[in-house]
């Protein structure tokens, strides 16, 4: 269900800052970083990016060796000092190839008598939208509805796009890779409530009964965001 890279359906899995230093200003970038963990993981994610599209064109031996230590720096500043997590960091970063683009994670928000389907993450004991990394081969839609068939049981059909969020821009957990949000407004077609090897439960909730929510996948605003369009089924896409 949940974006993850190490197991590649559950990767949005919260990585320690690499601690505070100010880099000074940056392109792109203003301050000093440690008064914005957000930041910190862009700047992180950014040099990523570079390091891997120099692997993805470099012909010079040397100029490989430079980007193959940019990645490594990436992977310190991601994962922190933690040599278990630099070492995951890196091998995250190397089982990308190619010239770096966002992932997509696509959330559904599927009502039932104006009450909003969770599911709970097996991997925190978390609630969360169902949904996750979108598939090769499928459209942004499909893969919504198959993972809110995988995770919860129930059948949906995808019918508006709400919400295209940048996940850096909000106050997630850090992960590695940089990410795309969207949120489809879901029809409930059919199915049974059935949990799967990623939930252990499946509910739904009124607005002000939602549950404490696995952050790293789903925000509090976020909720109240679907709750805002249930009411409001005509206001446009929000997008940043």
């Amino acid at each position: 269900m949940s974006p993850g890279m190490a197991s590649g359906r559950d990767a949005e899995r919260s990585y320690p800052t690499g601690g505070c230093h100010a880099f000074g200003v940056l392109p792109g970038y203003s301050g000093c970083v440690k008064t914005n963990t957000n930041e910190w993981h862009s700047i992180a994610q950014r040099i990523q990016a570079i390091a891997q599209t120099g692997l993805a064109y470099a012909s010079n031996p040397y100029d490989v060796d430079r980007y193959r230590e940019l990645s490594a720096i990436a992977a310190a500043l991601i994962a922190g000092p933690e040599p278990k997590r630099i070492a995951l960091a890196a091998e995250l970063f190397a089982a990308d190839h190619g010239y770096p683009t966002p992932r997509v994670d696509g959330r559904a928000a599927v009502f039932q008598e104006n009450r909003l389907l969770l599911v709970r993450e097996r991997a925190d004991g978390l609630w969360a939208l169902p949904g996750g990394w979108a598939e090769v081969g499928q459209s942004a839609a499909e893969s919504v509805e198959r993972e809110v068939r995988e995770e919860s049981g129930y059948i949906v059909r995808a019918v508006k796009l709400l919400a295209c969020w940048d996940r850096n821009k909000h106050p997630h957990p850090p992960i590695p890779a940089h990410a795309y949000k969207l949120l489809f407004r879901c029809d409930l077609l059919g199915g049974v409530a059935t949990p799967s090897t990623e939930t252990t439960e499946v509910g739904v909730f009124a607005e002000d009964q939602i549950p404490a929510l696995s952050l790293t996948r789903t925000l509090p605003e976020q909720i109240a965001f679907a709750f805002q369009r249930l009411r409001h089924p005509g206001a446009p896409t929000a997008f940043d």
